[in-house]
């Protein structure tokens, strides 16, 4: 009984300090109501309604005996049936020719109002493509949009509608100052239902969902269904703290994982696009892939981090500036590097003209480097070459190692592939698809010109290197390759069984 008694003690003691601590303590009950701001907020969130106008080739089938009644019950039938304005006269050809069919696509989307004037934030996939563009009220009016500008890589667009008076709005907040666990409202138009107002907190910070290069977002498990991009998301002050962009869902409906843009990121974009009609984002003039533990691990780097420079561009600001195919950009302007998204977005909100301090590691050697940030294209080609055909042999003896079969370059493979004259390396002349090398995605016709950062033009100087780098007691080799004209990295494993 003495130790049963002194067993409740020590219990009400613990929730006693429970109760008492300073960090339970900082913690804020849910709201009593919503209704408040819902009231305040709700008149400033509009429906955004597009129309776009399509037209569908088709293949018309001649007249067969018998075959009418099926056509009718299927709806392939004459044209008169179809109703006005449904087909192009001036494209339409019977007898099994093309005829040109025009159909009414209807889209809807949420917005917000960040001016009195008439300025309406939303998605760019809300509105993009769109013939015409009409924001419903949440007075119920109807009033036609402009757009002035639209942004694809962070997805927002600037819309513009006139009215005799000056209309509600919302301003922006800081989204820095949220934090995971505080409350936030949602508002949209899921589903076509109109203003709907949820609630929820934010899960997480600075999510990336490889939709893009500028990945940031914020999540909330307050409900987001179809309907709502575009819409905001509201902190307890009432301001914006996020667009709403994105959901995570099997079935495309809410299962409390959606995705909103922060607005610290958004509003230097929605400056640009009303003063611009565009971005003016900064580049450096490379493409890059983060550094994995396992390239890291390749390298002799202790962790994986910063961006493995893949590709530069020819007289752009990383060329200029002496950064190489292989640099590992590990600072920019004093910030280090930690995640793959980080760099991208710092050099776009950079300052054009600006001049910039990188750092890089080469060969395991830090360098310090200035370059001069130049302005993104808004639109770049990308080049396709065809790959190494199926059917092509060579006489030559292949080796095979990790999984892939190499040969050596030949004229006829040189001018399949379209390498340059300068081009020096290996071919993957065969992949094993359950080898190292065939998990990782390498295929026939890849050219393998450097391992580990070293340079390789003969299969005796690939094999030279592998084995090199098992007796060091690497568990992976780091390949640099050529494939459809791109450079990418690859790390392959040694086989553990070898």
């Amino acid at each position: 009984m003495n130790k049963l008694k002194k067993f409740y003690s020590s219990a009400i003691i613990i929730a006693s300090f429970v109760v008492i601590s300073p960090v339970a303590a900082l913690a804020k009950g849910a709201p009593d109501s919503f209704a408040d701001l819902a009231e305040k907020l709700l008149p400033a969130v509009v429906n955004v309604n597009t129309t776009q106008t399509i037209k569908i080739k088709r293949r018309t089938m001649p007249q067969i005996p018998g075959m009418e009644d099926f056509f009718r019950r299927f709806g392939q039938e004459n044209d008169k049936r179809r109703g006005p304005g449904n087909h192009d006269e001036d494209s339409h050809k019977e007898n099994g020719e093309d005829r040109a069919l025009t159909r009414k696509r209807q889209s809807l989307g949420s917005g917000f109002i960040i001016d009195p004037s008439g300025i309406i934030v939303t998605n760019n996939h809300v509105i993009d493509k769109a013939d015409e563009v009409m924001i419903k009220m949440h007075d119920g009016r109807e009033l036609k949009a402009t757009v002035i500008g639209k942004d694809d890589k962070l997805d927002l667009a600037v819309l513009k509608v006139e009215s005799d008076k000056p209309l509600p709005y919302v301003k922006f907040g800081d989204d820095s100052k949220s934090r995971i666990g505080d409350w936030v409202l949602a508002i949209g138009n899921p589903y076509s239902l109109g203003g709907t107002l949820t609630a929820g907190i934010i899960s997480a910070r600075n999510r990336d969902i490889q939709s893009g290069p500028y990945d940031k977002y914020i999540q909330t498990d307050a409900s987001i269904n179809r309907g709502n991009s575009g819409g905001p998301m509201f902190n307890m002050d009432g301001e914006v703290i996020g667009i709403n962009t994105a959901i995570f869902s099997p079935s495309g409906g809410n299962i409390g994982i959606g995705f909103a843009i922060p607005s610290n990121q958004a509003q230097r974009v929605i400056s640009q696009l009303r003063e611009f009609g565009h971005t003016k984002r900064g580049r450096i003039g490379i493409s890059f892939q983060a550094v994995t533990d396992e390239i890291a691990e390749s390298l002799g780097m202790e962790e994986g981090h910063g961006a493995l420079v893949s590709s530069v561009v020819e007289g752009g600001p990383a060329d200029k500036a002496g950064i190489q195919v292989g640099d590992i950009i590990v600072e920019f302007e004093g910030k280090t590097i930690k995640e793959r998204n980080e760099l991208p977005i710092w050099v776009a909100n950079t300052e054009i003209g600006k001049k910039a301090k990188i750092v890089v590691l080469r060969k395991g050697k830090r360098k310090s480097l200035t370059l001069v940030i130049d302005e993104l294209p808004e639109n770049e080609n990308v080049s396709d070459d065809k790959a190494l055909p199926d059917e092509d042999q060579t006489d030559q003896e292949v080796k095979e190692i990790l999984g892939m079969g190499l040969e050596s370059l030949t004229e006829k493979s040189r001018k399949a592939l379209k390498l340059e004259d300068d081009v020096k390396g290996v071919l993957i002349a065969s992949v094993d698809r359950n080898s190292p090398a065939g998990e990782k995605g390498l295929r026939r016709g890849d050219v393998i010109v450097s391992i580990t950062q070293e340079e390789v033009k003969t299969v005796d100087d690939a094999l030279a290197v592998i084995e090199k780098l098992r007796a060091k007691g690497r568990k992976s080799i780091l390949l640099k390759i050529i494939r459809r004209g791109n450079t990418a990295f690859v790390t392959v494993k040694f086989d553990p069984k070898k």
